[in-house]
């Protein structure tokens, strides 16, 4: 018996769900792609033990805001413009919001990004999200309520449409 067993059935079926949402906290596809791999790597080597003792998807969901919360490199986002593009024919109203809502996101600290994916695309608990973090659930409840705060001063022209219905939708 390999003692990797049912490590590439759990990667094959979970893929999609964590790359989108290592593409939630890091705003860029190519990030989410080398965080999920470091992830990935590091969930292998615990696999044995996490396979027969553990619960392999909450190890890997805590493990990747982890390495997302303490990544130590500065990373460079490029972005065509620093404002969204102008309101015309070529772009919806919902393409728009969902830029504005990108751009505001990646001002937030890691940890309130961390906090709003987990709470509000991965609809964890504030129970679970705080487990999946590592810290109390009044922190999760505090952290939540700055980013969206932060969010809705960032943004002001999203604050018609709710922003969390925009979070949800803005993995689309």
């Amino acid at each position: 018996m390999d003692r990797h067993d049912g490590f590439r059935e759990f990667v094959l079926a979970r893929q999609q769900a964590l790359t989108r949402t290592a593409y939630l906290l890091t705003g860029d596809a190519h990030l989410a792609e080398d965080l999920l791999q470091s992830v990935l790597i590091k969930v292998a080597k615990q696999w044995p033990k996490l396979s027969v003792d553990g619960n392999p998807e909450a190890y890997t969901r805590k493990a990747l805001m982890n390495q997302y919360i303490s990544w130590r490199r500065r990373l460079q986002r490029e972005w065509p413009s620093a404002s969204p593009p102008e309101r015309g024919a070529s772009h919806d109203e919902a393409t728009i919001d969902r830029i504005m809502l990108r751009q505001a996101m990646t001002k937030l600290t890691r940890k309130q990004r961390a906090v709003l994916v987990l709470r509000f695309w991965e609809d964890l608990t504030e129970t679970q999200t705080a487990e999946a973090l590592g810290c109390s659930v009044g922190n999760v409840k505090s952290q939540t309520h700055r980013a969206l705060a932060r969010l809705r001063r960032l943004a002001p022209e999203l604050s018609d449409r709710s922003s969390l219905s925009l979070l949800q939708e803005v993995a689309v």
